[in-house]
């Protein structure tokens, strides 16, 4: 589960965040073939499109008219992606368990990624404070979704 929990905290941060990730393992080849929509993930187009929405949002959240994380919208966009990743993420028999780890990660730490936020974003501005944030984010997004990379590290 601890995929699905990484998958959840980059999303509580960047919605968009988990499928640009699937879609770069996806690349790479490494996502197990079992996983729900992993021939989707594979393709180019679906690749490169998720990855240039994630840059999308990163840039938007640089500007001062960027809404909170935790507006309804964002919380139901990191609903749906964290969910679907933390699922496709788990290990086949406890799909739907690695769903929850991420969506209640993702739903938690999006009100403490905000505050946190808030606070960094006071002292350091809004560019560099979203910097640093974008790559933490990355790289829990990309260990999450490559499982050497977790083993790695466990």
């Amino acid at each position: 589960m601890l995929r699905s929990y990484l998958i959840g905290l980059a999303a509580g941060q960047r919605g968009i965040v988990p499928l640009a990730a699937l879609a770069a393992a996806g690349r790479r080849g490494a996502l197990p073939d079992d996983m729900p929509l992993a021939k989707l993930f594979k393709n180019p187009l679906i690749a490169w499109g998720a990855v240039a929405f994630s840059a999308a949002e990163m840039a938007g959240d640089k500007q001062k008219t960027a809404p909170d994380r935790i507006v309804p919208i964002g919380l139901a966009v990191r609903s749906v992606t964290s969910a679907y990743a933390g699922a496709a993420l788990a290990p086949k028999g406890q799909r739907v368990t690695g769903a929850a780890v991420a969506l209640g990660t993702a739903l938690a730490s999006s009100y403490i990624g905000w505050r946190i936020r808030m606070a960094a974003l006071r002292r350091y501005g809004q560019t560099a404070s979203g910097f640093v944030e974008d790559a933490l984010v990355l790289a829990t997004g990309v260990a999450a979704a490559d499982p050497r990379l977790v083993k790695r590290a466990a």
